[in-house]
């Protein structure tokens, strides 16, 4: 991956992303997902902008983008490469199971361009374990070990 000559890496833009997980504005907190290696790794792109509405609150006159959030870009990172490495016909909901070891080193501010670099630890059955790191202008604002629940949706 570091000196980009992997042919093997894959990308999903906007469209395949929204294809993958439910999630919709203002909670789907992913613009595109590249460098994917099947469910091993990839790294999330969230361009964070300053008509988001958590802005309005989090916090008026310096905005900063909530830490549940970046988490939660995290999972959904992770979370659609999951969906797409079951190939399954319907999309699947994953959920979450446990967050550990979060820390947050910097804030993230309108006009960032956050990286969200998830990679597996293990996987059993349908629960996935994944290191999540959020970097930013090169610099890793926040981490976490996130682990995931990958269920097929019930039939009406």
């Amino acid at each position: 991956m570091a000196d980009g000559t992997s042919p093997a890496m894959e990308s999903l833009d906007i469209l395949s992303v929204l294809q993958l997980l439910p999630h919709r504005y203002p909670f789907l907190l992913v613009d595109r997902i590249v460098d994917i290696d099947g469910d091993n790794s990839a790294i999330g792109i969230k361009n964070v902008t300053v008509n988001e509405p958590h802005f309005q609150g989090h916090f008026p006159d310096r905005p900063v983008m909530p830490g549940v959030l970046i988490i939660e870009a995290m999972a959904q990172t992770a979370g659609a490469i999951c969906i797409r490495h079951t190939k399954q016909t319907k999309p699947s909901v994953v959920y979450f199971l446990t967050i550990e070891n979060a820390k947050f080193r910097k804030p993230v501010v309108p006009g960032d361009r956050m990286e969200i670099h998830v990679k597996k630890i293990k996987q059993r059955g349908m629960i996935w374990k994944f290191a999540c790191e959020a970097v930013v202008d090169g610099g890793k604002v926040a981490e976490a070990v996130i682990s995931a629940l990958l269920s097929a949706e019930e039939s009406e």
